[in-house]
This record gives structure tokens, sequence and C-alpha cells, in this order.
């Protein structure tokens, strides 16, 4: 899962809507890709694919999905596709198959690496809504029947304006249609299988795609692991419990590296001292002033930072956060009058996360608390379940457990990772059976692949060869350093 940027690209807002006009071909005629030389790079192709908008109504409206292909560099050995997702979420999926660099040389020899942006995503009917709303998204941490109320207000009004400016799309961005998005591809490729990488949100396309398909995937990773079969109450403390082991780690790593900024100082207080100014109003942002940071956001930074994670200059964030350099002032960002916000239509879409009533949804925050004494709660898990509250489509894909896996799969995961915890990949691990493979990172960060060399070989190991780690197997740590990794 990605909340790393609290605003889109100005760019994002030369974004128009997706066409909505014409009909889907009827039911069981083969899918179309047309593709052509993609700008950004001669060396791959970008293709358009028309799906319905709404798979259980395939006369309705079609959207456009659009994808990257960059083809095996060594067709005589080529193993095949393999389809992959960066998370989110809203990553797209176009930007990492056109990123030369993010696969080993090995990979780009032996497969087609085919970037699908997901429904509502990135170039694919994006979710677009108004900036000026998206901005004034309230803070999940409610105190109040009132601010409940206008969260779920909010949520309803937000869901309008987006669906106003995006279409149907809105309502059916779940990852179960994405999932048949998928194989709409595979059967107009012609591929009698097809491989998958997923990270972080975009696993749970491979486990759902396992699930249902698994006559016709050859091989699949799942990186930093989504667990779909959690209730809220597990889901909330799971992820919350998780950031706080992600702040624990970063005040062990301050006391033991030299380069530190805040060594030999007690982390833990000067973090209550700066909640504590949060909360007051008073808390300046030291990136941004004059601007104040609240609560949310001083949590929101951190977890962000815990990401790649950037320690080094979060201490930085921090301590200049608690000594203000008293820089000139804040500059106006251009007016920006729509933004991708696909985050509540996937979300929504495949979560079932009923908070109850403000009572018992309070109840839950303090629980949080108590979880996590200094970050509180999970920026994303509870920006999640708050920002379910009031939304006016049920999801079309609420959880539920994986049925053994079929063929061998390969799960990895860090094991001090601050959105998807160890916890989860253990759980599907287990939902999987015997034949799924759990490979532990043992340092920190989100995605595995992007931070451990001895990660990405046993991936690629397995995807070329099928080849599986040894029951147990983990990798071994590896510090980061001050311009953060990956």
């Amino acid at each position: 899962m990605v909340l790393r940027a609290l605003r889109w690209p100005a760019t994002a807002a030369i974004l128009v809507l997706a066409g909505l006009s014409g009909f889907a071909r009827p039911a069981g005629a083969a899918p179309v890709v047309s593709w052509s030389v993609c700008p950004e790079d001669a060396q791959v192709e970008c293709g358009k694919m028309r799906v319905p908008a709404d798979w259980a109504n395939p006369y309705g409206p079609t959207i456009e999905l659009q994808m990257a292909r960059r083809k095996a560099t060594d067709p005589a050995r080529r193993l095949g596709v393999l389809v992959v997702n960066p998370g989110g979420p809203g990553g797209s999926a176009v930007n990492l198959a056109l990123d030369s660099e993010f696969f080993g040389a090995d990979l780009r020899k032996r497969f087609d690496i085919i970037g699908l942006d997901p429904r509502g995503v990135g170039r694919s009917s994006p979710v677009l809504c108004s900036q000026a709303l998206v901005d004034a998204k309230p803070s999940p941490l409610v105190g109040s029947e009132a601010g409940f109320r206008a969260l779920a207000a909010y949520n309803r009004r937000l869901a309008e304006d987006c669906a106003a400016r995006s279409g149907p799309v809105v309502a059916h961005a779940d990852t179960g249609s994405v999932v048949r998005d998928v194989e709409a591809l595979r059967v107009a490729l012609g591929e009698p299988k097809i491989s998958i990488f997923g990270a972080s949100y975009g696993s749970l396309i491979g486990e759902l795609y396992g699930d249902t398909h698994p006559a016709t995937l050859r091989a699949v990773v799942l990186d930093s692991v989504m667990d779909h079969s959690v209730d809220v109450d597990t889901f909330l403390a799971q992820e919350t419990a998780s950031v706080q082991d992600s702040f624990d780690e970063f005040v062990k790593w301050c006391a033991r590296d030299t380069r530190c900024v805040l060594r030999g100082k007690d982390i833990p207080r000067l973090w209550a001292t700066l909640m504590g100014r949060a909360q007051a109003g008073t808390l300046e942002d030291p990136y941004d002033p004059p601007a104040k940071l609240g609560v949310w956001e001083l949590i929101s930074a951190a977890f962000s930072a815990f990401y790649d994670p950037q320690w080094f200059s979060f201490a930085h964030y921090l301590q200049d956060a608690v000594e203000p350099a008293g820089a000139a002032g804040r500059r106006a960002a251009p007016p920006i009058d729509i933004t991708p916000n696909s985050f509540p239509a996937v979300f929504c879409g495949d979560w079932s996360l009923p908070v109850g009533d403000f009572t018992a949804y309070r109840r839950r925050i303090d629980a949080l608390a108590k979880i996590a004494p200094q970050v509180k709660a999970s920026p994303i898990a509870l920006s999640a379940a708050a920002g379910c509250v009031g939304w006016p489509h049920p999801p079309g894909s609420p959880q539920r457990r994986l049925a053994p896996a079929r063929m061998p799969m390969l799960l990895v995961n860090a094991l001090h990772d601050p959105a998807t915890g160890h916890a989860w990949a253990q759980q599907v691990a287990a939902q999987l059976g015997p034949s799924a493979r759990l490979l532990t990172y043992q340092g920190w960060g989100h995605v595995a692949y992007s931070h451990s060399p001895c990660v990405k070989a046993a991936v690629e190991r397995y995807l070329i060869d099928l080849t599986l780690p040894r029951a147990g197997a983990t990798c071994p740590a590896v510090e980061p350093e001050p311009f953060g990794i990956g």
C-alpha cells in the first residue's frame, strides 16, 4: 500500500475524463488490445483495451484500460508474460513497466513485462475528483458525534463528485473487477498462462487471480502481502501494530548509528512533545513554514518515512520540528481543479469495514492508541476505515479467505514493514497452504524486492525456474543509507 504524498503532481490536472461512449461487445466476444510505441520509451509498447465498466453488465457502458509492454530482450528464451503491479491503491503499473531498471536483466530477457494500470488508476479511466474537495478531507481522528456525521457526509459528497467527473468506474474499481480485466488481457494476448508480480496492494491482484484462475497462472510473487481475510478490528489492530513496530525500530536505529542527529536523545519524549504541540495547533511544519501540523499530519509524516525507510531524513525532520529554522514562509501552490483520487473507490470496493456509530468508532480509535502509544493508529488503515463511512457503493469484492494454492507461490515480506505487516504474510501463507512459501526479509521498509539483493535473487530464480526457497528461509537485513533505499 502507498500513502506517501498528500497531493498529486500538478501535471495530473491535465488528465482528461475517460470516454464512456459506446457499449461493450457481446458477452464472450474476444477482447482486443491496440498497440503503439510509447512516447516515453521507444523500446516499450503502449496498449489500450476496452472492457465493461461493470462485468456483471457486459452490454453496459465500457471503460478504457491502458497498459505498457516491455518485450523480452531474448525472444528465443522467452518464458511468457509477467503482469506487474506496484500497489497503492493508486500506483501506476504502466510506469513500473516503463522503468527499465526496477526488474533485473534476467527477468527482462525472459519475460514480456506488462504493466496494466488497474481500472480507476493512472491511465485506465482514472478516478478524478475535485482538488478542493480532496484537500478538505477531515481527519479520521474525529472527536465528536457531529464530526463523525460530517465525515460520513463528506465521503458521500466525495463519491458523488468523483462519479460526476469519472463515470461508472467509481462504483466498480474493486480488485475483483481488476482480476476480470487481467484475465481479459490474457485472452486478448492469446497467452495460455501468465505470471504475476504483485507488490503491496498489487499482491491482492495476485491472490485473487490465483484463487479464481489457477489453471492460467504459471507463477505468482506476492511482495508485501495483503491479508484480505481480516475483519475490521483485526485490520486496524495489525496495521497499527506494524507502524508502532517501525517507530520502535527507528528509535533502535538512532541509538546505534552515530550519524543519527537525534542520537543520545530521548526520542519517545521528544515525540510526545511534538504530538502535544500538534494537538494544540502550535506545531510548525519544518519543511513548509508557517503551516501547522496536526496530530494526523505528524503521524502520517512518520508513516511515510518508514516506507524506505528514510530514517536519516526523518531524524532531521524531527530535529527541525523541535527547533524551527524560521524559514520565510510557505509558497503558494498553483491552483488545481481536479486530481486523481482512486484510493477510496478501490478500498471501499474491496473491504467491508463497518466501524459502527461514533461511540463504537471512538472506542476503536482509543483501543488502537493502547496498541501504539507513539503513533496512535495506522494512517493508511484508519484512512481506509474512515473513508468508507457513508460511502454509497457496497464493496464488490469484500474480504474472504483464500483457497489452498494449487501451484507453488512465493510470498516475500519484510519483518518490519509499516504498511503490510509480517503477520499478514504469515496469515496468507497459512491460507494458501503447503504450496506457498514465505521468504522473510529480516530488515525494514516496504516492498522487499527493492530493498534486498537476496530477496531479488530469490524472486527472479522462482519466476524463471519455478524454484522456491527452502521452508523458513530468510534474507539478512540491509542497513539503510542516508538517502534511503529504493
